[in-house]
């Protein structure tokens, strides 16, 4: 039985299917329009840095035929064949996208879906509506990425222009299209190799034929057949496409956010919060290419979202502006806030600065559990609720200092949250813990387990020290006072039990205690008696701020 997902969800494809050879059917219609769906071959930061693995209308297969434009075919707008298992190392992603050819936007659309079919049988869909859009002309629909294994995310991001924006979005370039003689697609006859489903809607899906120079692809990879009440349609020739040929980059474009046309480049930050070291943080979860500096912790590029506080110009200024240097006189009033404008849609948690923190309830259907008085904006229909912990609750925030006044909010719409110009950060857990105390947590996901978790020690007053244990699959809002830094956790690593944030729920906590009565018998000792050690395999981290509470 096929998975239903919604918008922002995600799933390692092993958890979906154990097979490699895959198809992808995209449907998306709208009266009088036509589309343009293609699948775009991302590198480590998420651009088009070979444009032999852009795959459309006029580039129907990449050079390995890992990837595949089948055609229209059971039922589907448009399919694919993606064999994960033959995709170069040096692409992390595969973007599926449709974009209006002509006049015409999203809103104008049908209900459409994107599915994966693995051995004849669908696993998993995304369903979408040209009601969750407006005036945008392209959607990025859904994306196969790799993070340590290949995963699947419903997209459903819209975006505005048409593919030549997206392309260029992506650091591709639009080649001026020379006059010639127009050019039909070959038909599907002699163009897309033979996997299309027999004109008989009961006979069984059949197996994949190989292409002409590859190796011979599982058995079992097929489209499903057509159910009785979707008679498939005849094979047309599809019409004639009034876009400019793509080309790509003749050299590897700087690096830029999902979502977002390309940035000057920017000065990384520290590495990602809740990252094993050395990885990407991100779906990518690779290697980077060496850099000044890694990526700001906790921070992940998100679907339409601006690239985080530490990639992105300084708050206050404009993109391509030279630090210190003064908007042009006479520029105007919207000129003066260009700087200040909130950063696009498009993901369910959005940094709007390092202070402030968006979440979009109407993504992932889910409430958000947030501190008491941080809501400082909301938009939309959004419901405000008290959450309480429970008698039992209570008696134990009380006794160990982890107790949080909470708010529940839900409904349709976008909820700012801020407190005491603290600065915020996302952290995505995807089945992992980590370790925060309750006074540095802003808000959370409520689809995450949290509860007091207690760390043995002498040498400090009770006895024992307490934190927030948080799991499973969400986002947590963590505030720090000032920059932190994120540390590996090695066998002699110690910090200030005042000046700790968080850790990866999997490290060993120990307390460290150096009180003796001789140093504390005469007045001039340091006071750094009592302090926490960390002890873990390498992946674990920990995470301090520049203050001590």
């Amino acid at each position: 039985m096929a998975r239903e997902f919604q918008r922002g969800h995600k799933a390692k494809i092993s958890d979906l299917t154990a097979g490699t050879d895959l198809y992808v059917g995209v449907s998306i219609a709208g009266p009088g329009l036509t589309f343009d769906i293609s699948c775009f071959g991302l590198d480590a930061n998420e651009q088009l840095s070979d444009d032999r693995y852009f795959v459309f209308y006029n580039q129907p297969k990449s050079p390995e035929e890992s990837i595949q434009q089948l055609g229209a075919q059971a039922g589907d707008s448009e399919s694919f064949r993606v064999t994960l298992d033959r995709i170069p190392a040096g692409i992390h992603r595969l973007s599926f996208t449709a974009s209006v050819d002509g006049d015409g936007q999203m809103s104008q659309i049908g209900p459409g879906y994107i599915r994966i079919v693995a051995g004849g049988e669908e696993v998993v869909r995304y369903s979408f509506t040209g009601s969750e859009f407006s005036t945008e002309r392209a959607l990025m629909i859904g994306d196969f990425y790799l993070k340590d294994v290949w995963r699947f995310a419903a997209v459903g991001q819209g975006f505005d222009g048409g593919l030549a924006a997206l392309l260029k979005n992506f650091g591709g370039e639009v080649a001026e299209e020379e006059a010639a003689p127009e050019q039909q697609v070959p038909a599907q006859a002699t163009g897309a190799p033979g996997f299309a489903p027999p004109p008989q809607a009961a006979a069984p899906a059949p197996s994949f034929g190989a292409p002409a120079q590859a190796p011979a692809p599982a058995a079992a990879f097929a489209a499903p057949p057509q159910p009785a009440a979707h008679q498939p349609a005849a094979p047309q020739q599809q019409p004639v496409h009034s876009a400019p040929t793509m080309v790509g980059p003749l050299t590897t474009p700087p690096a830029a956010p999902y979502g977002q046309p390309p940035h000057p480049p920017q000065q990384p930050g520290p590495p990602s919060y809740g990252q094993v070291p050395g990885r990407q943080p991100g779906y990518g979860g690779q290697v980077p290419p060496p850099a000044p500096a890694p990526a700001p912790y906790g921070q992940q590029p998100a679907y339409g979202q601006q690239p985080p506080y530490g990639q992105q110009p300084s708050y206050g200024q404009a993109p391509g502006q030279v630090p210190g240097q003064q908007p042009a006189a006479g520029a105007g009033l919207a000129a003066a806030l260009q700087p200040y404008k909130e950063a696009p849609t498009g993901a369910r948690w959005t940094p709007q600065n390092q202070q402030l923190m968006r979440v979009d309830l109407s993504m992932g259907g889910q409430a958000v559990l947030a501190r008491q008085g941080s809501m400082v904006l909301y938009q939309g229909k959004v419901d405000f609720s008290y959450k309480g912990a429970g008698f039992a609750g209570r008696i134990v925030g009380n006794a160990t200092g982890q107790e949080m006044q909470l708010m529940r909010c839900t409904g349709r719409g976008q909820v700012f949250l801020a407190e005491t110009g603290a600065h915020l950060h996302a952290i995505e857990l995807q089945g992992d813990g980590i370790c925060v105390s309750a006074e540095n947590v802003l808000a959370f996901d409520e689809s995450l387990q949290h509860e007091v978790r207690r760390i043995e020690g002498h040498g400090i007053p009770g006895g024992a020290l307490f934190t927030m244990q948080f799991q499973g699959s969400g986002t947590v809002i963590v505030k720090t006072h000032g920059v932190p830094v994120v540390l590996p956790v090695t066998p002699t690593t110690f910090a200030d039990s005042n000046a700790i944030v968080a850790w990866s729920s999997a490290s060993q906590v120990i307390i460290s205690s150096q009180v003796r009565l001789r140093r504390n018998a005469y007045p001039g000792h340091s006071g750094e008696t009592v302090n926490l050690q960390f002890r873990g395999a390498p992946g674990n981290f920990i995470v301090v701020q520049p203050y001590e509470v």
